[in-house]
């Protein structure tokens, strides 16, 4: 059994940061790319970044030199860094991770956090 368990989420006004954390636990053998995705209110969940393993990052464009993801492998855990925070940041922001069990397996499997909400007033 895995679990991803997210916090850092709350109310900030325009302008401001907060900090997401995401840690996995349970029978994980390796993780391969962790990320953060986004759904706000009406509109279909979308990718904010990921980190794979050694470390290369991707962004969504809307959110390129606000945010920063990173990971600490030793500890499963995936952060987000989110800066200069804008109304339309506000969603619930979700935690991903690819997820290899046992050492005997092959394949990877996606686990999704609960999802921690981010609002951003104006």
């Amino acid at each position: 059994q895995v679990q991803l368990v997210e916090s850092g989420g709350g109310l900030v006004q325009a302008g401001g940061s907060l900090r997401l954390s995401c840690a996995a636990s349970g029978r994980i053998f390796s993780i391969n790319t962790m990320g953060w995705y986004r759904q706000a209110p009406g509109k279909e969940r979308e990718l904010v970044a990921t980190v794979i393993s050694g470390g290369s990052t991707n962004y969504a464009d809307s959110v390129k030199g606000r945010f920063t993801i990173s990971r600490d492998n030793a500890k499963n855990t995936v952060y987000l860094q989110m800066n200069s925070l804008k109304p339309e940041d506000t969603a619930v922001y979700y935690c991903n991770a690819d997820i290899r069990q046992y050492r005997i397996t092959i394949a990877y499997t996606a686990y999704w956090g609960q999802g921690t909400q981010v609002t951003v007033s104006s």
